[in-house]
Parts: C-alpha cells; sequence; structure tokens
C-alpha cells in the first residue's frame, strides 16, 4: 500500500475512532450514574455553582427577547385586530423554545466551559492519574457529578428564563405598548398546555446531559498543556451547542 494510500485510510478511521471512543467514554459515566456509591457532594456544589453562575445571565438574555417577541407579535396582531391573542404567542414561544434554548446556550458557554478547563488541568497536571493510581475512580468522582449537575441545572435555568421572558412580554405589551393588564394576563394561559412547560423541561434535561457529557469528555481527554486545555474549552462550546441545537429540532418535532 502506498503511503498516499495509508493517509487516506487513517484520515478515513480517524473520527470513526473519536466516535467510538465518545460511545466507550458516555457508556462508563451512564453506568457510574445510575449505580452507588455517588458523590453527592460534589454534585450539589456543582449544582449550585453553575446555577447562581448562570441565572443572572440567563434572566438578563431572556427578558429582551420577550420584548422583543410582543414588540413583533404585536406589530402583526394589530393588523388583524387580533391583540388578545399576543400574550398566548409570547407563552408559547417562551416556554417552548426562547427559555429552553437561551438557558442551554449560556449554561454551555459558562458551566460546559468551565467543566471542561476543570477536568483539562486536572488532566494536565496528572491529577486524574493520580486518583487512579490510588484505585479511586476518577470518572466516578469527578465526571459523573458534573453531568448530572448540569442535568439538574438546565431545567431550573430554564424556569428563571421562562419568567423572565414573560415579564419581558408583560412590560413591553403593558408598560409601553399600552395594552390592558387584564387581558394580557387573562389571555396569557389561554392556549397553552402543560405539555408546553413540562416539553421545555424535558429538553433542558437533554441539553444538559449533551452539554455535560461533552464538556466532561473534552476535558478529560485534553493533552497537550495549557493550548490542550483552551482547545478542549472551545471544542466543548461548539459541539455542545450544535448537539442541543440538533436535539432541538428533534424534540420539538416529535413534542409539538
Amino acid at each position: 500500500m502506498s503511503q498516499t494510500a495509508a493517509e487516506f485510510f487513517a484520515a478515513l478511521a480517524a473520527p470513526v475512532e473519536r466516535i467510538g471512543r465518545f460511545g466507550v467514554f458516555l457508556g462508563r459515566v451512564l453506568w457510574r450514574m445510575a449505580t452507588p456509591p455517588w458523590n453527592a457532594r460534589d454534585f450539589y456544589k456543582h449544582t449550585w455553582l453553575v446555577t447562581t453562575r448562570c441565572l443572572a445571565p440567563v434572566m438578563a438574555v431572556t427578558f429582551p427577547f420577550g420584548m422583543v417577541i410582543a414588540l413583533q407579535g404585536l406589530t402583526i396582531f394589530n393588523i388583524f385586530g387580533a391583540q388578545r391573542l399576543l400574550p398566548s404567542l409570547i407563552t408559547v414561544a417562551v416556554l417552548r423554545e426562547l427559555a429552553p434554548v437561551l438557558a442551554s446556550v449560556l449554561v454551555a458557554a459558562q458551566g460546559g466551559s468551565a467543566f471542561a478547563a476543570e477536568l483539562g488541568a486536572m488532566r494536565i497536571k496528572e491529577e486524574l492519574d493520580a486518583t487512579e493510581v490510588m484505585a479511586v475512580d476518577s470518572m466516578r468522582w469527578h465526571v459523573a457529578p458534573r453531568v448530572a449537575a448540569l442535568v439538574l441545572a438546565c431545567p431550573l435555568l430554564d424556569v428563571a428564563g421562562a419568567l423572565a421572558g414573560l415579564a419581558g412580554g408583560f412590560v413591553m405589551a403593558v408598560c409601553i405598548k399600552g395594552e390592558n393588564a387584564g387581558v394580557f394576563l387573562d389571555h396569557l394561559w389561554r392556549f397553552t398546555e402543560p405539555f408546553d412547560l413540562i416539553g421545555g423541561l424535558i429538553k433542558t434535561i437533554v441539553f444538559g446531559f449533551i452539554i455535560g457529557i461533552t464538556a466532561c469528555y473534552h476535558g478529560f481527554h485534553a493533552t497537550g498543556g495549557a493550548a490542550g486545555v483552551g482547545k478542549g474549552v472551545n471544542d466543548t462550546v461548539v459541539h455542545a451547542s450544535l448537539g442541543f441545537f440538533v436535539a432541538n429540532y428533534l424534540l420539538t418535532s416529535a413534542f409539538f
């Protein structure tokens, strides 16, 4: 086999190898999340840190987006004299799409990148190797709690983002555009169903898992010193965002 052909087959095999490596990592993490012992202390710590760090950014982003939806929707509904439908539009848009997606984007940028950096630094400093030498399962005590923390933190932030988005819509429609507050509140839940909220929460659970497993994978397998850690952080945000955007389309098609 010529050198060119060998290089070609090696280039084809590399993506397959990465997919298989990720699949093995995914299975190992799922097994440790499902079986005891669990590192509850780190789980609660990471959940608290991610939630508190991302709460203000999530609300600061979803609030003006709710205002934009109200502004654009009111412009269209005014043409047809259907202003009463505006609250239902805001509620459905915020609960189904706006809050879950924006909350997950910020979690990936804040929590996911932080977890990738932490695990990458531990790998570069050989701390993960040291725990393995001491017969401590590094994936059970360092990886699984971080993945589980994002699975819980994303739905919590989704609820906060949804409340902020609805508040933004109310401020724009009632306080700025002069719509009747009673009519707005009366129609807020007129065309929504409980599954609109439940579906958004299910989405963020899936998104949180995708972000967590992607971040921990890149951090756990970081190589090449500080530059390798930086690459892992960058890859985490890019790959996690792509992953949950694809998942968002599939889940939206299935749910709604």
